[in-house]
């Protein structure tokens, strides 16, 4: 264990780790430190001279994010005099800057913007001709869209691509207050990961293409939320709005930083996934692929359940840990068989040895702590013997409609498939990122999600179909 020294900063005595970046402290005691270069993830690098600090016994202020703890150490962020030599420092960075903020899609995200305020930089000293312009709307790739003018040359993308995707394709180029980001000559953005460099842009150089101009971010809920993309479980942040007789919508996903998962990252694949929420969505009950209402579908499955003699639940690795449970629990009132087999759920190709896993989706590990079996051979017994299939969100059977012949078939989705039209009641439920639960990542980290979006949704959850059953089943009457 490091040794743990005492420090002051703005007259507060706190301990610190010696040795450990000044800057890190700050950031982790919620003390107001202005930056554009540091990032935790990227390290040092000391370029952009914001995180200026004022350290007892030194003739000159100091950068915090390159000066290592010491015992007994007197550190100032306030005060007007290192106050000024930030504002001095950003009205360098703010020469050369385009006055379009009203236009950018990073304002009300943008570091630079936010420093701006508070400085009071309300009477500029430069003459807007005399500005050096640089090239606007390039397209990197990858979704990415660059702004060569708005750039502070903080240098976080050049090292994401460095020191975390180790791909190398952005580079600075030109000199002085010529330099600009760029790709390297016939080579494009192009990595699993490369949409991470806008969420670190502490500016609106880098921009979402995907995103852009669809909102503006003030606009936005956000609540958090983990990716069911595959089994890591990445966390994130869910921003979705719902506008005027508009259903509720997700706009995009970003990740959220959790050091025990997915650190500061998530792929570019998992961030795009959000636009699957609202395509193709299920919402009308079915009775023998007639609308009915939700009531009547849940009565007719009633009754199935009650008749029935072999039954077999299919689930879901996307289910909550709560939604099995309650499967579980109303199996076992009906001498029920649960499976969890779901071997078209798994992709070798999309496996890599960073965040991504070859198992697409975002709760299998909860099958083993249910003791749920998702094996071939009991699956294949089952399935043989039933006489009533009740598939939840499992879309094993769109490639294997033959095994649902001869058998009545319940389905629960959220989104439309194949198995719905093979269905003799077909119930739609809240999707994914709708609904509240707890899952279990690939390590065995157990998370809990709440939902904040579309409270007002009358899309059933499964929990509430569950309960509603095992309610009637308790009572034994319709």
């Amino acid at each position: 264990m490091s040794e743990m020294v005492e420090l002051t900063v703005n007259g507060a005595q706190m301990e610190a780790s010696k040795g450990s970046l000044l800057i890190d402290k700050l950031l982790d005691e919620n003390i107001h430190i202005p930056h554009f270069c540091y990032h935790q993830a990227l390290g040092k690098d000391g370029n952009c001279r914001m995180c200026m600090v004022e350290i007892e016994g030194q003739k000159r202020p100091q950068i915090a994010c390159d000066t290592p703890i010491k015992e007994g150490m007197i550190v100032r962020t306030k005060g007007e005099n290192i106050e000024k030599v930030r504002r001095d420092i950003l009205e360098l960075e703010l020469i050369n800057h385009p006055i379009d903020c009203p236009t950018c899609d990073q304002a009300g995200e943008c570091k630079l913007q936010d420093y701006y305020m508070e400085s009071g930089f309300y009477d500029s000293r430069v003459n807007t001709d005399t500005k050096v312009n640089a090239r606007k709307r390039v397209d990197l790739g990858s979704n990415v869209m660059l702004d060569q003018e708005r750039c502070v040359l903080c240098t976080r993308c050049v090292r994401f691509c460095s020191d975390i995707t180790k791909t190398n394709e952005l580079g600075v180029i030109n000199r002085a207050n010529h330099s600009v980001i760029g790709t390297f000559p016939g080579q494009e953005l192009s990595n699993p990961y490369a949409m991470n460099v806008i969420d670190i842009c502490p500016v609106g150089a880098l921009t979402n293409k995907d995103f852009r101009f669809k909102q503006r971010v003030w606009f936005l809920e956000t609540f958090d939320a983990i990716c069911n993309g595959c089994s890591k479980g990445c966390n994130i942040y869910v921003d979705h709005r719902k506008e005027k007789y508009k259903d509720d919508q997700i706009f995009r996903f970003r990740p959220r930083r959790n050091d025990a998962v997915n650190g500061f990252f998530m792929c570019d694949e998992g961030r795009l996934s959000y636009e699957n929420e609202a395509n193709n969505r299920f919402t009308t009950p079915l009775l023998n692929n007639a609308q009915t209402e939700i009531s009547n579908t849940i009565t007719n499955m009633f009754k199935e359940l009650t008749t029935q003699k072999n039954i077999l639940f299919v689930l879901s690795p996307n289910l909550s840990l709560e939604e099995m449970q309650n499967v579980n629990n109303l199996a076992n009132k009906l001498n029920a068989n649960v499976s969890g087999y779901s071997p078209d759920t798994f992709d070798e190709e999309f496996k890599d040895d960073y965040l991504k896993t070859n198992d697409k989706t975002s709760n299998r590990a909860s099958f083993k702590q249910l003791e749920i079996n998702e094996e071939q051979s009991f699956f294949d017994e089952k399935i043989k013997d039933a006489t009533l299939v009740i598939t939840i969100d499992n879309k094993y059977f769109d490639d294997n409609l033959e095994l649902l012949k001869n058998k009545k078939v319940i389905s629960l989705f959220s989104h439309h498939c194949l198995t719905i039209g093979s269905s003799d009641i077909a119930i739609p439920i809240a999707s994914f990122y709708e609904k509240s639960g707890t899952y279990i990542n690939v390590n065995g980290t157990k998370q809990k999600v709440i939902s904040k979006m579309n409270k007002d949704n009358p899309m059933e959850t499964i929990t509430s179909v569950i309960e509603h059953l095992k309610s009637m089943i308790e009572k034994g009457t319709l």
